[in-house]
Order: C-alpha cells, then sequence, then structure tokens
C-alpha cells in the first residue's frame, strides 16, 4: 500500500493549519501582508505620529476625530470588506478625556472579531463606548496606552460626509 498521498495530504492540512493561526500575529513585512490580505481581508499599518496617518485616501487608515494629535506610535488593523478596526496607540503630552457618547445612546457592538499581537487580553470589562466619530468604538486606557474597535457600526446620529444617515455595515463572519 502507498502511503505517500497520504503523508503529503497530511503535512499539507499541517502547513495549512499552522499558517492559519500563525500569519495574522505575525510582523507586517510584504509576505505576510499579501497573505493577510488575500487570505484573511485585513490590512495593517504602522504609524510613529498622528501626523503621519492618512487624513483622507485610505479611510481604513485614517484616525478617528478622538485620538488627540500628539498621540504615537499608532497601529491600526483594518478588515478589507466591511468597517472593523483595532487601533492602539500611546498618549502624549494631551490625556484622553476618556470615551464619550453625547449624540445619542450607544449600541451594543458584541465582541471584537479581529485580533492582533500587540492587542492585549482582558480590555472586554474596562471597554468604554466612544460615539464622537462616524463610527461607534469600544476603548479600553491602560495607562498611556489606548486600545479601541469597531466592528464598523454607525455612532448614535452619525451622518455620512454628505450628509446623509451612516448606515450599519453588511456582518461578514469568517
Amino acid at each position: 500500500m502507498n502511503r505517500r498521498p497520504l503523508v503529503i495530504a497530511v503535512a499539507t492540512v499541517g502547513v495549512l493549519a499552522t499558517a492559519a493561526f500563525a500569519l495574522p500575529n505575525l510582523p507586517p513585512n510584504p509576505v505576510t501582508d499579501s497573505i493577510n490580505d488575500q487570505l484573511f481581508k485585513e490590512k495593517s499599518r504602522h504609524f510613529a505620529t498622528a501626523a503621519d496617518a492618512p487624513t483622507h485616501g485610505q479611510p481604513a487608515f485614517a484616525l478617528p476625530s478622538w485620538v488627540p494629535k500628539d498621540a504615537s506610535d499608532i497601529r491600526i488593523r483594518a478588515r478589507t470588506t466591511g468597517g472593523a478596526r483595532l487601533i492602539r496607540f500611546t498618549l502624549g503630552a494631551t490625556p484622553m478625556d476618556g470615551p464619550q457618547c453625547t449624540t445619542g445612546t450607544p449600541k451594543e457592538l458584541g465582541r471584537r472579531h479581529m485580533d492582533a499581537t500587540w492587542w492585549p487580553r482582558g480590555t472586554r470589562a474596562e471597554e468604554r463606548p466612544e460615539c464622537r466619530d462616524v463610527h461607534q468604538y469600544q476603548v479600553s486606557v491602560r495607562g498611556k496606552r489606548v486600545y479601541a474597535w469597531t466592528d464598523g457600526t454607525p455612532s448614535p446620529g452619525a451622518k455620512t460626509q454628505d450628509g446623509a444617515p451612516a448606515a450599519a455595515p453588511t456582518r461578514h463572519h469568517g
């Protein structure tokens, strides 16, 4: 009996399973960026300062308006389908004035569907809703580090650039 095809199949499945777990957590580089984009539909960027982040042209990597202008060491991981994003940054001299929702009742976002090696465990209990931008975020402040995520849910009362009410994202599971 020839076991060679079975061994090749098992080895292939092992390599693919390892890649599925390891690739999303490897440091960004051209290979992992390409695989994350194609396989996981996610892209990551790092900006040294808030001034380095785009203000237009790349909406997935533009910072929300509530991020202080002197924030640094900014990491963003964005889903290329839909509005889900993870953001981490370090506060400068400007303190974070705390997550706020002054335009209405925040929506229940559920749980995060994305992860990154730079995202700490156990933030859920300390997360508070932030609604001062187009999308509602869940924000956790740990000392000088701020962690924020959104699934693309519009903030209460949010409007698009043309003044229309912001629409909820299409849910993608996977």
